[in-house]
């Protein structure tokens, strides 16, 4: 039987808990008391979380239906953070919305009614693109179901470790130039804290039930203006070539040949509508969004002594 857990604490199960989001949120959530369980294929995918405290990493197959029921029981409160970005139309089904209805039937099966969900800004069953369309198909289904659910909608997340502006600032260490499609489309990046603190707020408060929210930072940036931003912030700034949209596909098409391309034509159709929501931040999760402007360059801005002893210590002999 369970440790009996003190009446503000919660048993609860975060599925896609070893990724960017969901390790931040797993260690906010163990560190403010909850027991997390946090469900993988591989132990060595959540070796990050494996000492923290009030955290079990449990080895399984959340798309296996038994699995799921198994991982649920004598939970409080389960947590979706499950999405990707790039592949076929049949993987954004399988890990957006197949994986959401799963977990649905699984936390009706088992009696558990709360529920996190994780989308994006601009799902829509309608959206330019798969991506966008299998979100908004998973929201629907959420939104139909009977449980005490809470959809979380950011825009572009950033913060340590991140795949948007450390990619950035990756090009230009490397490139002479950028070469950028949807360069004039608008985001508002979400701190990546900031979006943990608003769902381990979910976990307690049942006023966010069936509310919908959109994670969004308190300034809106063009895509080449956060380009120029990493570039400038790493110490490697350098010019923006914006391509046209038949160049960028076929530059996506090329890209595609490579095992985790970095641009897909999904990603382009996504790019044909603004990640941003003139609201604001939700003013009922009681914080403001911290501002890019203060955070991207604590794990940006690099000192350019350290690259050329790194590089000295590398190579001896050019001492």
């Amino acid at each position: 039987m369970p440790a009996r857990l003190a009446p503000r604490e919660r048993a609860i199960l975060l599925i896609g808990g070893s990724g960017f989001i969901g390790s931040r949120l797993a260690a906010r959530l163990a560190g403010a008391g909850h027991r997390v369980t946090v469900p993988t294929r591989r132990e060595t995918n959540a070796r990050d979380l494996l000492l923290l405290p009030q955290l079990d990493v449990v080895v399984a197959d959340v798309h296996q239906p038994a699995q799921l029921r198994a991982l649920m029981r004598d939970q409080d409160v389960v947590i979706n953070l499950v999405g990707i970005l790039n592949g076929r139309p049949a993987a954004f089904q399988r890990a957006h919305l197949a994986l959401t209805e799963s977990i649905l039937d699984a936390c009706h099966d088992t009696g558990v009614m709360r529920y996190l969900h994780m989308s994006a800004l601009g799902a829509d069953l309608f959206g330019p693109s798969h991506y966008l369309r299998s979100k908004g198909e998973a929201e629907a289904r959420v939104r139909a179901s009977e449980l005490d659910w809470t959809i979380y909608r950011p825009s572009v997340v950033f913060g340590e470790g991140d795949h948007f502006l450390n990619l950035f600032a990756a090009m230009q260490r490397t490139l002479p130039l950028v070469p950028l499609a949807g360069a004039n489309v608008r985001f508002q990046p979400v701190w990546v804290g900031d979006v943990a603190q608003a769902f381990e707020q979910g976990v307690l408060r049942a006023d966010l039930i069936g509310q919908s929210l959109n994670l969004v930072g308190p300034q809106v940036y063009t895509l080449a203006e956060l380009v120029r931003l990493a570039g400038r912030l790493s110490g490697h700034s350098r010019p923006i070539v914006s391509l046209p949209d038949g160049v960028a596909r076929l530059q996506a098409m090329l890209m595609a040949l490579l095992p985790n391309p970095p641009l897909t034509r999904d990603n382009l159709d996504s790019l044909r509508q603004d990640s941003i929501d003139p609201a604001g931040f939700p003013p009922q999760l009681g914080f403001a969004p911290a501002a890019l402007e203060v955070v991207a360059p604590t794990y940006l801005r690099r000192d350019p002594r350290l690259d050329r002893w790194r590089h000295e210590a590398h190579h001896p002999a050019q001492r």
